[in-house]
């Protein structure tokens, strides 16, 4: 499997990850670290206790992380979620919105992964 065939496969944008890390060697080394860096951790330890500070925080590292990756859903599900706790911001999403992303950011990023795991083992 080649990135391109990985990214086509979790829904990813091959060409922004290129725009950003310039080189499939710098993409295959980052793409490969992201179901172990923790990113992920974090952002679901902070979904489990809603702390609006630690899921701010969370959110916004997944979606930069993700955003470099090109992993667009996921990035733009965490950004969703860092805006409804950012600090100073007035919450716009009910709890079970809330509850309804994280959800599908679990989903999004188990598939992810398991992408990751399949392209890995080529």
């Amino acid at each position: 499997m080649t990135l391109r065939e990985l990214y086509s496969e979790i829904g990813g944008d091959y060409d922004k990850a290129v725009r950003v890390m310039r080189m499939d060697k710098l993409i295959d080394k980052h793409i490969r670290r992201f179901p172990g860096d923790g990113v992920a951790e974090q952002f679901f330890q902070a979904a489990e206790s809603m702390d609006p500070e630690r899921l701010f925080e969370a959110a916004h590292a997944m979606k930069g992380v993700c955003a470099n990756l090109g992993l667009t859903a996921l990035s733009e599900t965490a950004s969703e979620i860092a805006e409804e706790f950012r600090p100073g911001s007035r919450r716009k999403l009910s709890d079970g919105q809330v509850s309804e992303r994280i959800a599908k950011i679990r989903e999004l990023y188990s598939r992810t992964v398991e992408g990751i795991q399949k392209y890995a083992e080529d």
